[in-house]
């Protein structure tokens, strides 16, 4: 309640403008559709309805390494119309050699460094839910007595959408889908160790623009400038991370 819009008046506005250029492109409107892991779960192959409408909508799309669509369906279902990639800091570091190498192939315009995530925070929703921390037959039994409950998603997603897994980094999960314990694969896969000399890494291997996402300090800002980052996302990742830090709407002042 203490961060407010600033109105002001006397201004021609019969004729708005939204449109912006980011990164060498004029875009539509100052947004971006922001990763979402797993939104193929939420919809019928959910990250390729999402580039889609944003291709319509002339903004960016930006597809989570944790997709259920992978990198080459989403850049089919666009025509090969430019998207951007996000990327976490696997263990694997040569799978992820590869898996830019793949983004550069399918022309990713930009890609979106996540780094407030080396570990996975305590998500008790996943829990529930089924995707964090339950597995065998009883842990199967709930997730189907829960779409059973939810006819229209069980038809839309569950039959129709398949299949269900992580289509990015199906290759390092050797025939296991990672579903059925997803925080779980990401607390075993995701690096702990990651500092800024693996930015300066990153940054060797990917030739385009470099976003940092998960900034909120206005030291760390300053510091991936100087490593060479493109751009710089404030971000708290949704309050699910790590939810005592400041909102992204308080942080940005400072950040800017």
């Amino acid at each position: 309640q203490t961060i407010a819009l600033r109105q002001r008046v006397l201004n021609d506005v019969s004729k708005l403008d939204l449109s912006t250029t980011l990164f060498g492109r004029k875009q539509s409107l100052p947004v971006a559709l922001a990763p979402i892991g797993l939104a193929g779960l939420t919809a019928r192959r959910g990250e390729a309805q999402a580039a889609r409408a944003a291709k319509a909508a002339n903004v960016p799309f930006c597809l989570s390494t944790v997709s259920a669509c992978t990198l080459g369906e989403v850049a089919q279902g666009v025509d090969g119309d430019p998207f951007w990639f996000q990327l976490y800091m696997i263990r694997d570091r040569a799978f992820l050699k590869d898996l830019l190498a793949q983004a550069t192939a399918l022309k990713c315009s930009a890609l979106v460094f996540t780094v407030d995530m080396p570990v996975p925070g305590s998500r008790y929703r996943d829990v529930r839910s089924g995707l964090a921390g339950s597995t065998g037959p009883l842990a199967a039994l709930r997730r189907v007595g829960q779409a059973m409950v939810r006819p229209d998603w069980a038809w839309d997603v569950g039959i129709q959408g398949r299949p269900h897994h992580l289509g990015n980094v199906a290759p390092v999960l050797k025939g296991k889908s990672g579903l059925s314990d997803f925080l779980g694969w990401m607390r075993d896969n995701f690096d702990p160790t990651v500092t800024w000399r693996d930015l300066e890494w990153v940054r060797r291997q990917w030739e385009g623009p470099v976003i940092l996402k998960g900034v909120l300090d206005p030291r760390d800002a300053v510091t991936a400038v100087e490593i060479g980052v493109d751009a710089v996302t404030v971000s708290n990742h949704g309050g699910r991370q790590l939810d005592g830090v400041r909102s992204t709407a308080r942080a940005l002042p400072d950040v800017v």
